[in-house]
């Protein structure tokens, strides 16, 4: 039984719309210290133009964003301010890490750096290099893009996936630390 609709009508499933609105709207919280930094600024630039991409807003306000790019080392004095950041963004968020300090410690092998903020974080996507040329930030952008729309659900399933909710491996050792203590 075959319906005609007329061509100003598309038909599709919720999970798929919800998906490619979010997919479009990205809205970066950028973290950037050092070289990395200057990078994730020429990104945004007129010669490299993230708007072509649905993410050129970039908001210093954690509650107005959904992408949180970290660029550059973070040190641990840092780490309690980056957290926090991330706990004060609204879900759904995504979370970008972008060079090798900020992935894994880089060349600063250092009690103070920490060696890659996944232990702290759910990273969704890598950017390798020291530091990143803005054409990789781009192509990880557009690679989560295609994250949130092959993976996406409107009630945030996706989120609440045991994978993305367990402690990270520093956390439980600091809880582990602090039970013994």
């Amino acid at each position: 039984m075959a319906v005609d609709l007329p061509d100003n009508v598309v038909v599709t499933k919720l999970d798929e719309l919800v998906s490619w609105c979010r997919k479009h709207s990205l809205w970066p919280m950028p973290f950037a210290t050092a070289c990395c930094g200057i990078e994730l600024m020429a990104t945004g630039a007129s010669r490299h133009d993230l708007a072509r991409f649905g993410a050129e807003v970039f908001r210093f306000s954690p509650r107005q964003c959904d992408l949180m790019i970290v660029a550059g080392r973070v040190v641990m004095k840092m780490l309690p301010v980056l957290q926090r950041i991330w706990l004060q963004m609204h879900e759904p968020k995504w979370c970008i890490s972008m060079g090798a300090c900020a992935s894994t410690g880089g060349v600063f092998d250092t009690y103070c750096v920490v060696q890659g903020i996944d232990r702290f974080l759910p990273v969704d996507m890598y950017v390798p290099g020291c530091p990143p040329r803005p054409e990789q930030l781009i192509q990880a952008i557009i690679d989560l893009q295609e994250k949130i729309q092959r993976e996406g659900t409107m009630f945030g399933r996706e989120f609440t996936a045991p994978e993305r909710q367990k402690a990270k491996l520093a956390l439980r050792e600091e809880g582990r630390m602090r039970d013994e203590g």
